[in-house]
């Protein structure tokens, strides 16, 4: 099957390389549909029938799939199906999921050992210490280095539910707004041609605002908790004892080291040249930090020993489920793309007016919400490019004339993930470690009473602060 589908498009090899972009002019809001069906099956299906997810959601993002490049080639013509196909894999996916597979397994090989005492002040310090991490080695990396230890710390507490809450906020979030490594929103507008640093210039102000006062918040919380007579269990209860803190696993801060540098090569080394592939163009420096992000893969498979990762529970399960359903995502958005791209002439007019005032001009409070509202139910990284594209999709205009809106996109991607446990991959994730560990999670709509209450006032107060 396989080999017959290279065989096809090495066939249309000759007419891709004249086939045109699907315009999104002439096209009905009906081609978004497989995009929205997907993004409604990831957000749903986990919640209402996750045994049918668990065993078929790959088949389901198959499904979507096709249901948007089978109409595209009988309408528009194979070429340009396999076109779209082909770049959406290499311009995108294939960067995309080689970054995300590198931080999981160079992360995956890290292991924290030992136990400390969790008071206030070392749960919000190692929250603190996991924010930072998170712009570094992304937040799904930070999530799993930290969430066992901080477990640990406070497996002799009767209330820890606030404490995992508070660590979804803001390392498996907030902390990740500082740099493309950190969330995948940010490494798609870093695909797409935003600057490496830039987000670190533009976004440090609202992301040290939101982080900080949620660490004060967190400490003077978790203060009242620890300071109530039946909190804490008595000494010989405790299920680990403290001990000193080691890792396991060293070689693997190196390799992250690695990861940083080969990425930001890419971003600054321009050599001129340039690649074609099935009417894609592939500039050497990014096809050399996706071979080396490879070679960093392998390297710390060989080079971890296997108790680290036995330590860290690690399996591929997680990286094969965000590589399946972005496979179908980055499919599915090429129609929605399009029409974004056409502006006032496509069939998402309304939406281009919604986030602009009569003059034209984009509206940041209105991209800051809607980017955030719809990241918090479907997935930040689809949501960041539909308002990315929404708002031009021209990076050089973006980063200058329209920083301020692109600072608004980026930060409502990042920052509102946090609002439900579906808003980003590392929420579920951390919601189910800690539930293995016997810690009463709060229920979907409980988390989202927390969120509700914390996280949408300061929100609303960085709208009058950041966004106005």
């Amino acid at each position: 099957m396989r080999a017959h589908l290279i065989v096809g498009m090495l066939a249309l090899a000759p007419a891709l390389c004249s086939a045109a972009e699907l315009s999104g002019s002439g096209l009905s809001m009906l081609w978004g549909v497989p995009f929205a069906g997907l993004l409604l099956s990831i957000a749903l299906c986990p919640l209402l029938t996750p045994g049918f997810w668990h065993h078929h959601f790959g088949k389901l993002t198959v499904a979507w799939s096709l249901a948007f490049l089978l109409p595209c080639a009988f309408f528009f013509g194979p070429a340009t199906a396999v076109y779209g196909a082909a770049h959406a894999f290499i311009a995108e996916f294939f960067p995309f999921i080689i970054l995300i597979t590198s931080l999981f397994v160079v992360a995956g090989g890290i292991c924290v050992r030992g136990n400390l005492h969790g008071t206030p002040a070392l749960n919000t310090g190692l929250l603190a210490i996991g924010t930072v991490l998170a712009s570094f080695m992304g937040t799904t990396g930070a999530a799993m280095l930290l969430i066992r230890p901080l477990i640990r710390a406070n497996d002799n507490r009767k209330h820890a539910a606030h404490i995992i809450v508070f660590f979804i906020f803001l390392v498996a979030n907030a902390g990740g707004a500082l740099t493309p490594l950190g969330d995948p929103p940010l490494f798609l507008g870093f695909l797409k041609g935003v600057d490496f640093f830039w987000t670190m210039q533009h976004l440090f102000a609202p992301t040290i605002f939101l982080c900080v006062t949620l660490l004060i918040i967190f400490y003077l919380l978790d203060s009242h908790y620890y300071h109530r007579r039946e909190e804490l269990r008595p000494p010989e209860k405790d299920p680990t004892p403290d001990s000193a803190i080691r890792f396991d696993g060293t070689v693997n801060f190196a390799l992250l080291g690695v990861v940083i540098m080969v990425v930001l090569m890419s971003g600054f080394w321009k050599p001129g040249i340039a690649f074609s592939f099935l009417g894609n163009t592939v500039e050497l420096q990014h096809l050399l930090r996706d071979v080396l992000l490879i070679v960093v893969i392998v390297m710390s498979l060989l080079l971890t020993p296997q108790s680290a990762r036995s330590g860290n529970e690690f399996s591929w399960g997680p990286i094969k489920e965000v590589g399946k359903l972005f496979a179908g995502i980055f499919i599915t958005i090429i129609p929605v793309i399009a029409m974004l791209r056409a502006g006032e002439s496509g069939a998402f007019s309304a939406v281009v007016r919604a986030v602009t005032d009569s003059g034209g001009q984009p509206l940041n409070h209105m991209y800051f919400w809607a980017t955030g509202l719809l990241s918090a139910f479907l997935d930040n990284a689809p949501t960041y490019l539909v308002f990315f594209n929404t708002a031009g999709g021209d990076p050089t205009r973006l980063m200058t004339t329209l920083a301020g809106t692109l600072a608004a996109i980026s930060c409502g991607a990042v920052f509102m993930g946090a609002i439900s446990y579906i808003g980003n991959a590392p929420n579920m994730m951390v919601k189910a470690i800690a539930e293995e560990r016997g810690i009463k999670m709060p229920s979907f709509f409980g988390y989202m009473g927390w969120s509700c209450v914390i996280l949408v006032p300061l929100f609303i107060l960085m709208t009058f602060i950041f966004f106005n």
